[in-house]
């Protein structure tokens, strides 16, 4: 079931990268399946427009976290660029990771306080 525009989740800025990167460890994909993989593993939260996600793949490939390149998949007779993480990509990945493991835990404090005793 497809969640209404009042439902969706805004993503913090840097966190769609992020999401690209740790996508990508598991192998190349074009940005259809990136997207794809995303709105299906959260369960349909979060839905990657396509004008979010093309600027971030260019964005990640000219900062070299990830590569790119044209080419068919097995069961099909058109191209599709392929984006594949690089070492710099794996990199960045582990540092936002971090980085966000720390923001989670910062904001669950916030949120949900220790009780005193």
């Amino acid at each position: 079931m497809a969640k209404s525009s009042d439902d969706r989740v805004e993503l913090l800025q840097g966190t769609l990268d992020m999401l690209i990167l740790k996508t990508l460890l598991f192998g190349p994909a074009h940005g259809h399946g990136i997207a794809k993989h995303i709105q299906q593993t959260t369960r349909d939260v979060l839905t990657v427009e396509h004008g979010s996600l093309y600027p971030a793949l260019h964005r990640l490939e000219k900062k070299g976290a990830v590569a790119a390149k044209w080419d068919k998949p097995p069961d099909g007779n058109r191209e599709f660029k392929f984006y594949r993480l690089t070492a710099a990509g794996r990199k960045q990945l582990l540092a936002q990771q971090s980085k966000w493991d720390e923001l989670v835990r910062a904001i669950g404090r916030v949120m949900q306080p220790a009780t005193e005793g």
